[in-house]
């Protein structure tokens, strides 16, 4: 008789199989809406400065907590996950729009559009890949109140970053917390989605 190994890593393996997927599909409905949002309006986005993404994202993670603690009671019509969506993607131009130089053209093509959302959301992924590895999915067992309340203060890191021209001591940068931010969405959309 053949014995099933059910090793902690194989268990880790299938968990990181699980996840993957799970990520891949929030990436993918993110990046659909970010493609058809290129095809209304363009990059029009490519005119605001970081600082104002950053406070964009603010704005929505700030009414997502609201709504949170008003037991889920809302007056506008958009769900708090397509605000998690929102938040995914305006980092995700923050991400591009450090990367790319201000003198570069505001209009990108719907190619370059996507070679750029697909680069940023790749190293969002990574990072995600790595931290798991080294925390074991410890978010499967956070509350998604928790992550809002993650993004918040990632938000006012980023605020404070930016105030200060850029310049940190010790901390990380502008784009580590981009990031953090990204996944933390992620991982909400995807506790979501579980329920």
């Amino acid at each position: 008789m053949q014995q099933v190994e059910d090793t902690p890593t194989k268990l880790s393996n299938n968990l990181a199989s699980h996840t993957e997927a799970q990520y891949d599909k929030v990436i993918a409905s993110c990046k659909d809406i970010y493609m058809k949002k290129v095809i209304d309006y363009g990059t029009s986005w490519r005119i605001l400065r970081p600082s104002s993404l950053t406070d964009q994202i603010f704005i929505k993670a700030k009414r997502i907590r609201n709504i949170e603690q008003m037991g889920g009671k809302m007056e506008v019509d958009e769900s708090i996950d397509a605000e998690f969506r929102g938040i995914i993607n305006y980092c995700l131009i923050a991400l591009i729009q450090v990367e790319l130089k201000a003198d570069q053209s505001i209009e990108l093509s719907a190619d370059e559009s996507e070679y750029h959302y697909d680069k940023q959301a790749l190293r969002a992924k990574e990072l995600m890949e790595k931290k798991n590895h080294d925390y074991g999915e410890a978010w499967r067992d956070l509350r998604t109140t928790s992550f809002t309340d993650l993004i918040l203060m990632k938000l006012l890191r980023l605020k404070q970053i930016e105030d200060n021209d850029g310049l940190t001591v010790i901390s990380e940068g502008v784009e580590a917390n981009y990031l953090d931010i990204i996944n933390y969405s992620i991982f909400a959309l995807i506790k979501m989605d579980e329920v």
